[in-house]
């Protein structure tokens, strides 16, 4: 993703430009060239981008594909769009997956806050505003108080909840699919 291949860098990004750049990201992740932690920097520097030039600075580094894989990449990505605006949800392939820590961590705590276990750098996510704790051989969420609200698939949470590999997990803003792998 370039300046030259949106046009004008100064333009502000489509939600399609926005997608196409968060599916790199995953990409990133999921091929090892980018950490968690990076991942979550970038991901909020892709979701708050005022420019087409400041989009395309954030995954400059990790897209080489020629004329042809950029062509099917903006296709899917208008595709994606389309989706979102009809459907108004994010689908379980859309989001970024959050794998669930090894049951002798115990407990992980979520949040702006430095030395959280899962910190998020969103300003929609509380400095301490959840808890995954392993308890009787389930993992149970906890929300801490937070501003936003944690939701787990799509209902917002009051206490907690037993949640399982799959489930769709929201912080705030910022939405991850459970997994164990």
């Amino acid at each position: 993703m370039s300046a030259q291949e949106f046009g004008t860098g100064l333009a502000r990004p489509s939600q399609g430009e926005r997608d196409s750049a968060l599916e790199v990201l995953r990409d990133g992740v999921g091929s090892g060239r980018l950490s968690h932690d990076t991942f979550i920097r970038r991901m909020e520097l892709v979701l708050t981008a005022r420019s087409r030039a400041e989009l395309a600075e954030v995954v400059a580094d990790l897209r080489t594909y020629g004329p042809v894989s950029r062509l099917l990449l903006r296709s899917v990505a208008k595709v994606s769009a389309l989706n979102v605006r009809l459907r108004q949800t994010w689908h379980a392939e859309q989001l970024t997956r959050l794998q669930l820590p090894a049951p002798a961590v115990g407990r992980l705590l979520i949040g702006r806050m430095i030395g959280s276990g899962l910190r998020l750098g969103d300003a929609t996510v509380s400095r301490r505003h959840a808890e995954l704790r392993f308890e009787g051989g389930d993992w149970v969420l906890y929300d801490l108080g937070s501003s936003n609200g944690t939701y787990v698939n799509d209902r917002r949470l009051t206490g907690s909840t037993v949640v399982r590999p799959g489930d769709r997990l929201r912080f705030g803003r910022l939405a991850f699919q459970l997994s164990a792998d």
